[in-house]
């Protein structure tokens, strides 16, 4: 697959100025990493917002600067409050031989046996999870598969992940991913079933004998 490129050229605009760019449908960026000195950068905003549309913190772009060419990783987004527009891009440069920390987004797929027989349904956890890995061998997503979910609270948590060769998960390994549980109105069925029984055992049965043994003293 080939790598993303995006096109960039070097801004000298700073500060509140870069409210100019954007009027002129530019997108102000900056990258920065521990090999250089922070580069700030101005984008097309219409073309690069089509392109992160599909990017993720995992996908290694390639940024050419003016005919330099830069390997980063997507690192934040600012948007705009209203509008909901790109405001600002960090980018991580990054090297491709040494391993970097990011977040891969985690994806549900397949129906489990608990769904067909129970009617159950599955709440998911965690929708990314940390990760260490060279650029190479970073993953785009990681899929959990809850087709081996059976039972009523069967859980998926982060260490029963497959990871790719090479890839290290940083998150806590106990962190749920996906449960199965009982529908909304089945579980407030049960609870008021409950209720009604416990209710039931509280009430004291009537002391027949001992309304006789009272009407044999009168």
């Amino acid at each position: 697959m080939d790598r993303v490129k995006l096109e960039a050229s070097r801004r000298t605009v700073t500060g509140k100025k870069v409210k100019v760019l954007r009027r002129e449908g530019k997108l102000p960026a900056i990258i920065y990493g521990k090999h250089m000195e922070p580069l700030p950068i101005m984008l097309d905003l219409r073309s690069t917002t089509k392109i992160l549309r599909d990017v993720s913190q995992a996908t290694v772009l390639t940024i050419d600067v003016e005919g330099e060419d830069h390997t980063v990783l997507v690192r934040d987004r600012q948007r705009g409050i209203l509008t909901g527009a790109y405001e600002h891009i960090d980018f991580l440069e990054i090297s491709m031989t040494e391993t970097v920390r990011t977040q891969v987004n985690v994806f549900v797929e397949g129906t489990s046996p608990a769904e067909k027989e129970f009617g159950a349904i599955i709440m998911t956890g965690a929708d990314s999870v940390e990760v260490e890995a060279l650029p190479g061998d970073l993953p785009e997503s990681l899929v959990v598969d809850v087709s081996s979910l059976e039972s009523i609270g069967d859980t998926i948590t982060v260490s029963d992940l497959v990871l790719p060769k090479g890839v290290e998960v940083l998150s806590d390994p106990t962190e749920m991913l996906a449960v199965v549980t009982m529908p909304a109105a089945a579980l407030a069925e049960e609870e008021e079933l409950a209720e009604e029984l416990e209710g039931e055992e509280g009430i004291e049965p009537e002391l027949v004998g001992d309304e006789d043994e009272e009407d044999q003293q009168d």
